[in-house]
C-alpha cells in the first residue's frame, strides 16, 4: 500500500509562509511536520509526497529519490499534510483502523483515505495542485473521529509552538556535554542540557536549563556572554550571536544566526536576526533578515485578542500574543518595528520611516503603506541568489522557477 502525504484544499490558508514549501514543511516545536512523518514511518513505510506543482521540481531535487505528485501502486493510503505525527497517528495507522473505502474525517478535514489506485488514476497524470479533500470524502464511507491534532492557520504554528517544544524535549538525548565548552560558561541544570560532539559554548555563555531543556546541536556555535533559557533548540551549524538573549520556546534552523532577544520564536534555517532587538511569538522563513534594531510587538497596549490582515482580509486569531508572520527572503531595514500580527508576504524588502502595515504583500518594495512598489521578479530573483551563495548554496533553475511562479502569483 503506498502511502501518500499530501496538500489540501485548506493549503492556501498558510500563504505566505508556505509559498515555497510544502505545508508540511512548516516547523512547530523542534520539527517540521514532514520531519515527524518521516521519523514516525520513515525506517518500515516509504512515503510518498503531493505538493503543489510549482513547488515540486525543487521539492524533488531536493529530496533526491522521493516519489512526488505519483500513484505507483494499486492501493494508497492518503494522509493530510497537516497533521502532527505523533502516537495517536501512527498507533491509528499501525493498527489498521482504516479500512479500504473508508475516509477518516476530523471537523471538516480529511485526515486519511485508504482506496484502490482506479478513482486516483487521473491524479497520476495531472495531479491538483491541492487535494479537496471534504470533496474525495464525499465518494467513500466517512468515520468522524476527534483528538487528532492538526494547523488550522496560518498562525498555528507559533500559537502551538510551546506545547509542541516541550513536549519534543522530553524525547531529546539530555545530559550531554559532547562539545566544546569553554571552563568559564555557567550550565545550570546540565542534565536538561545537551552540547553534541563538534559543537562550540564560548566564554561566559549561561546556558540556564532550570526551566526547560536546551540542546545544542553539532557544528552550532554560542558566542560569549550569550544567555540561552527554558526550552531551546539550536541546530547544527546555527550560530547564537554575542550578547543574546535566547528564552522560552525559541527553535533557531540550521544556518541561522541569532542575536538581541528572542523568546517563543520559530527561525527557519539560514535566517538572520543577528543584531539587537525583539523577536517574540514569530515565525521568521528562510533568507529573511532582520536589519540591526528591529523590534516586534506580540502583545497589545489593551491584552486583546490579535487580528491579522491578509490577501483574504482581517481574521481574528483568537490569541494574545502573536508578532510577526514573514515568508521566505523577506528583508527590513534597521530599526524597522512590526505592530502586533504583522504578514509580510515573501521577497518583501521593507523600509520607511513609519511602522509597516500589518499586511505587507509579496514583492513589495516599501513598508507597505502609500507609495509602496512593485519588487520586479528580476531584481528579487537575483538579490536572492546573492544571499544563497553568501550561504555557499546555488540557486538552481528549480528554485528560481519555484521563485519566478510564486512572482507571477502575486501580480
Amino acid at each position: 500500500m503506498q502511502v501518500i502525504i499530501f496538500e489540501d484544499e485548506k493549503t492556501p490558508r498558510f500563504t505566505p509562509l508556505a509559498d515555497l514549501k510544502p505545508v508540511y514543511n512548516l516547523v512547530t516545536g523542534c520539527h517540521s511536520l514532514r520531519e515527524r512523518f518521516v521519523a514516525a514511518f520513515g525506517g518500515r513505510q516509504m512515503l510518498t509526497w503531493h505538493l503543489r506543482r510549482h513547488i515540486a521540481p525543487w521539492f524533488a531535487e531536493a529530496n533526491p529519490g522521493s516519489v512526488v505528485n505519483s500513484v505507483l501502486e494499486d492501493e494508497v493510503l492518503l494522509v493530510n499534510g497537516r497533521l502532527i505525527c505523533d502516537a495517536a497517528v501512527t498507533q491509528f495507522i499501525d493498527a489498521e483502523r482504516i479500512a479500504l473505502g473508508e475516509a477518516i474525517v476530523q471537523n471538516g478535514n480529511l485526515l486519511f483515505c485508504r482506496t484502490k489506485a482506479e478513482p486516483l488514476h487521473v491524479l497520476n497524470t495531472v495531479f491538483p495542485d491541492t487535494i479537496d479533500g471534504m470533496m474525495l470524502a464525499g465518494a467513500f464511507s466517512c468515520v468522524e473521529v476527534s483528538g487528532f491534532r492538526l494547523i488550522e492557520n496560518l498562525w498555528d504554528p507559533v500559537t502551538m509552538h510551546p506545547a509542541m517544544m516541550r513536549e519534543d524535549g522530553e524525547a531529546l538525548a539530555l545530559g550531554r556535554i559532547d562539545g566544546e565548552v569553554h571552563p568559564s560558561a555557567i550550565l545550570v541544570n546540565p542534565s536538561a542540557i545537551t552540547v553534541e560532539k563538534g559543537a562550540e559554548v564560548k566564554a561566559g555563555a549561561v546556558l540556564d536549563a532550570s526551566d526547560g531543556f536546551i540542546f545544542i546541536c553539532a557544528r552550532a556555535v554560542v558566542e560569549p556572554v550569550a544567555l540561552l533559557m527554558e526550552n531551546v533548540f539550536i541546530a547544527p551549524g546555527a550560530r547564537v550571536k554575542s550578547g543574546a538573549r535566547i528564552y522560552s520556546n525559541v527553535f533557531v534552523g540550521g544556518g541561522v544566526k541569532a542575536g538581541g532577544e528572542i523568546e517563543d520564536s520559530i527561525m527557519e534555517p539560514f535566517s538572520n536576526k543577528q543584531h539587537d532587538g525583539f523577536l517574540g511569538h514569530s515565525y521568521i522563513s528562510s533568507w529573511c533578515n532582520l536589519g540591526a534594531g528591529t523590534d516586534t510587538s506580540d502583545l497589545k497596549n489593551n491584552y486583546s485578542q490579535v487580528s491579522i490582515e491578509t490577501a483574504h482580509g482581517k481574521i481574528a486569531t483568537g490569541q494574545q500574543f502573536l508578532g510577526l508572520l514573514m515568508g521566505e527572503h523577506s528583508k527590513c531595514s534597521i530599526g524597522t518595528r512590526f505592530n502586533t500580527g504583522t504578514v509580510v508576504g515573501t521577497s518583501s524588502n521593507i523600509f520607511g520611516n513609519g511602522m509597516p502595515a500589518k499586511y505587507v504583500p509579496s514583492f513589495s518594495w516599501g513598508d507597505g503603506n502609500t507609495g509602496t512598489s512593485r519588487y520586479e521578479a528580476d531584481k528579487a530573483v537575483e538579490t536572492a541568489r546573492k544571499v544563497m551563495a553568501r550561504r555557499k548554496v546555488e540557486m538552481s533553475a528549480a528554485y528560481e522557477e519555484m521563485l519566478r511562479a510564486v512572482a507571477g502569483e502575486s501580480e
